[in-house]
């Protein structure tokens, strides 16, 4: 199972993926042109990319049933589809309906691929590489990003809209070819996964919700993931570039830095949870204190912010991308093989519910304060981004109390089962202790 095609159909499935949020991301970095060629403000423009998280959002447990009855291959390849004609329509189009129906095609199609990416790995890799497989596979992907950032901002520079989004468009189908050509589904002789379903649909979906471990998933995707995705999808660069004051190339270099550090970040958080697995949600919740003082700090900074705090903000952030893998362990480690994903599926649902429902609230807000007169400076001035981007506190700390609240379940489930979880303070000291009596032993020896 280990040989070099699962190594080549886990490649091309991470490509698939990459080139996934490169269609997904590559709205967010042209933030301020796109508003010039719709003529729209701070709502109608991020109703785009809130209605593309609407559908993918909402096809996140579809797909994930879908997945499991018709496998992988079909379901990344039509993902491809929908994300090409997609790109083709924004390409050309010149209204604003003509550009959300083209948004909503990539939010299909991208629903498709992760979670159809993800099921590649139990089926071609022992179970043993599962765990930080799904994190390379989460952090290869974010590769897209970057490439949105770089070389297709800078190709719509020089060669325009329409060029820029084609380009786009045939990557997709470059996706479609590949997986037609070399993805399987499984191993052959491996048994179809629709084999060993001993529920129906229904009572899968009723059963992964029921279970308190996809819920603490959901809410932790939900909570430590949305305000990355904001940043990066929506409101990142023209915060940076209008309100900030900074200039395209410093914003797409913050950008750049994003990846980079979702990047490095993503072993060392897959190490944490494989070592402490019972600290998983309380590094999401430190993970969610540390992004909201951070953004406190930029927000109520007089003045324009300077560059290094920016750097930190963007760190922060990125943290949060790989911090939400968390919740796909959740959902593996609560969940039978048969509703994997199903529970998949519904955590992956959260951090994008929470960045549609917060890129929305920032849009109107910043409309708010323009049609009010509280922004003199303009739409996107600093002072109304203050005001706006602060929204994003309050969605964090109702995910943080959500977190908390199935977390006491989830503990009483591990209680039941002979699994019991001390204070975090007294869990502290043990170690310390241990490591202090290591390191006596090592000196007297």
């Amino acid at each position: 199972m280990n040989s070099w095609r699962a190594w080549m159909v886990w490649g091309i499935g991470v490509f698939a993926y990459l080139v996934a949020v490169m269609q997904r991301t590559s709205f967010g970095v042209v933030g301020l042109e796109a508003s010039a060629r719709f003529h729209v403000g701070g709502a109608v423009l991020s109703s785009f990319t809130v209605l593309q998280l609407v559908v993918y959002a909402s096809l996140q447990v579809p797909v994930g049933m879908l997945v499991d009855r018709f496998g992988s291959r079909i379901m990344v390849a039509t993902g491809a589809v929908f994300m090409g004609l997609g790109q083709l329509q924004i390409a050309v189009a010149d209204s604003v309906v003509t550009g959300i129906i083209g948004r909503m095609l990539v939010g299909m199609g991208d629903a498709m691929t992760f979670v159809s990416v993800l099921r590649l790995v139990p089926l071609w890799f022992p179970a043993k590489r599962s765990p930080l497989l799904t994190q390379l596979t989460g952090m290869l992907g974010m590769l897209g990003q970057l490439v949105s950032v770089i070389p297709f901002l800078a190709l719509l520079h020089a060669s325009g809209w329409t060029t820029g989004f084609l380009s786009l468009a045939s990557m997709s189908a470059l996706v479609v070819v590949l997986v037609l050509a070399l993805l399987r589904n499984a191993p052959e002789g491996s048994a179809p996964a629709q084999q060993t379903q001993p529920e129906g649909t229904r009572a899968v979906l009723a059963a992964a919700w029921r279970q308190p471990g996809t819920r603490l998933g959901l809410w932790s995707h939900f909570t430590v993931q949305f305000s990355g995705n904001v940043f990066a999808l929506a409101w990142g660069f023209p915060f940076l570039v209008a309100g900030e004051g900074y200039s395209s190339g410093s914003a797409a270099g913050l950008m750049s830095f994003f990846v980079v550090v979702a990047l490095f970040a993503g072993p060392p958080v897959g190490r944490f949870v494989s070592r402490h697995p019972l600290r998983r949600s309380t590094f999401v919740l430190l993970i969610t204190a540390l992004t909201a003082l951070v953004w406190a700090v930029v927000l109520v900074y007089p003045g324009q912010a300077p560059f290094w705090l920016l750097v930190v903000l963007v760190a922060a952030l990125a943290v949060g991308g790989p911090s939400s893998m968390i919740g796909f362990d959740f959902a593996r480690t609560f969940n039978p093989s048969h509703r994997l994903g199903t529970a998949t599926g519904i955590v992956n649902s959260g951090g994008f519910v929470a960045a549609l429902i917060t890129m929305f609230l920032v849009g109107w807000l910043l409309d708010v304060q323009h049609a009010m007169g509280l922004s003199p400076a303009g739409l996107y001035s600093l002072s109304a981004f203050r005001v706006a981007l602060a929204v994003q506190l309050l969605v964090m700390a109702f995910g943080a109390v959500m977190v908390l609240r199935v977390r006491r379940k989830v503990r009483r489930q591990l209680a039941a089962n002979g699994v019991h979880v001390a204070p975090l303070l007294v869990a502290v000291r043990t170690a310390w202790a241990d490591y202090r009596s290591r390191r006596t032993a090592e000196a007297e020896s």
